[in-house]
């Protein structure tokens, strides 16, 4: 099941791992920073296409970022 809280602090660190911006994040997924931060702080959740976008970018699995589980890397 999604865990929106976990999304929340997954995504807000691999962006900081990352050492990028969320202007930098915002520009990658053609969404405006204010999208990225409302995605971060749980305001909104972005569509299950763009999930498995930002799984796919970062490089770790949909289940990690999403809170199903915490092996990070994909299979």
């Amino acid at each position: 099941m999604f865990k929106k809280e976990i999304f929340c602090q997954r995504l807000r660190q691999l962006r900081q791992d990352k050492k990028m911006t969320t202007t930098q994040l915002a520009t990658e997924f053609e969404v405006t920073k204010q999208t990225v931060s409302r995605w971060e702080l749980g305001d909104r959740i972005p569509t299950l296409d763009t999930v498995a976008a930002i799984a796919d970018y970062f490089d770790v699995s949909l289940d990690y970022l999403v809170g199903i589980s915490d092996i990070k890397k994909r299979r």
